[in-house]
């Protein structure tokens, strides 16, 4: 039985006009294949869209890592316009969207691979779509170069590390001072094994590598450039995925809060966006995680040109900033986790800031915060979709909001 494919959903999947998912097919295409619940997991294209492409990366059709190689970039750019577009009109917002902002190929600066023990020895790399097996990526066209370059180490450390039955993760972050590894899931150290950890790190030149929590060796320092300040992170710390995406997403920031002189920025992390603002401004920044804080602090200390820096460790899903308190700012900046920051956008919406910045991974969350947002007022002046996860179906979004007094 024939299908044709009238959208795509969020997944990647096509759907059909029959409402079913057809694996790796696009808007205008007719399929055929065997029916698997609501699903062709395989289907054949009988009239394939303009907008099919030859997938480049040979690990495509097995590695989980990427959805939509198989679709041109103009119709990844523009679905993924789409996607934002929609989820703020299910919520009565219309906005005008501009050019999507996409990182190159080789530009993913951080990763989690997985490893495991086979009967011929180890297997490194990323999940399967839709599975728990792991695929192989030596060959990889999303990480940076340098990345990719410590495959084989990486490797090595999983045959030192792995039980037999187990999986054990590599948070690997390419950062400026070299290859920061975060082992997780990992045997547990013994004198003879940080002896052998120590000699792979000491080969591969990386800049840190810690085992289970703990910091076992590295040439160091594993640090970043938040604008004039170097920041050495913690282990495994989050950072924005390509250099390229968060250089957008600070420019649109520093834009969105232009001419304040004292910012609050929420869910600050290691100061992403604390950091280059205060080249401008007296910033104030919270976050939960009391050890990212503190590497901002240190990176502040260390810095020159920039305006006073103070930090408060909070978890602002339990212990939002209160409305009152925003009276001190005259913006600020809010860049939360998937799940959105609705407690803190009910407070900011009752009190009196007139000036917000706002980042996003979450199309869905974010336009339910655009929503409360406007009708305690505020107006949706601008937003942005910066494409850092290429060939993903991931989107960014970065916007300004503002009212008047």
């Amino acid at each position: 039985m024939r299908h044709e494919v009238v959208r795509l959903g969020h997944w990647g999947d096509g759907v059909t006009a029959d409402g079913l998912f057809a694996a790796n097919a696009l808007p205008g295409e007719v399929v055929e294949g065997e029916r698997e619940g609501d699903r062709i997991p395989d289907p054949k294209i009988v009239t394939p869209s303009p907008d099919r492409v030859r997938p480049p990366c040979r690990h495509y059709k097995a590695c989980g890592g990427c959805a939509l190689q198989h679709a041109s970039d103009d119709f990844v750019a523009s679905w993924k316009r789409g996607v934002v577009e929609t989820a703020l009109r299910h919520q009565g917002i219309s906005a005008e969207i501009g050019p999507v902002h996409v990182s190159p190929p080789h530009s993913r600066r951080r990763a989690v691979f997985h490893g495991r023990r086979t009967k011929k020895g180890v297997l490194l790399g990323l999940h399967a779509r839709a599975s728990e097996s792991v695929v192989a990526v030596p060959d990889c066209l999303l990480m940076t170069p340098e990345i990719m370059a410590g495959y084989s180490a990486f490797e090595d450390l999983v045959a030192l590390g792995v039980s037999r039955r187990g999986e054990m993760d590599l948070a690997v972050i390419s950062s400026e001072g070299g290859l920061d590894v975060a082992v997780t899931g990992a045997r547990p150290l013994d004198l003879d094994l940080r002896v052998r950890v120590a000699e792979v790190s000491r080969a591969a030149g990386l800049a840190r590598l810690s085992w289970n929590g703990e910091p076992v060796a590295g040439e160091g320092p594993a640090f970043l450039n938040f604008g004039r300040a170097r920041v050495v992170p913690p282990a495994g710390a989050f950072l924005q995925a390509t250099a390229e995406g968060e250089a957008r997403l600070v420019d649109a920031m520093r834009r969105a809060v232009a001419g304040a002189g004292r910012i609050v920025d929420l869910f600050a992390g290691c100061g992403t966006f604390s950091l280059p603002l205060a080249q401008g401004a007296e910033v104030h920044a919270v976050e939960g995680v009391a050890e990212m804080l503190s590497a901002l602090s240190k990176a502040w200390r260390g810095a020159e040109g920039l305006r006073a820096v103070s930090v408060e460790t909070r978890d602002l899903f339990r212990h939002p900033l209160r409305a009152g308190e925003f009276d001190r700012y005259d913006a600020a900046v809010i860049d939360p986790p998937r799940a959105g920051a609705a407690a803190q956008i009910e407070e900011i919406a009752c009190s009196r800031l007139t000036v917000l910045g706002h980042v996003s991974c979450n199309p869905i969350t974010f336009a339910r915060d655009a929503r409360r947002l406007i009708e305690a007022g505020f107006g949706l002046d601008w937003v942005e979709v910066v494409d850092q996860f290429r060939w993903s179906t991931h989107v960014e979004i970065a916007a300004r909001f503002s009212r008047a007094v």
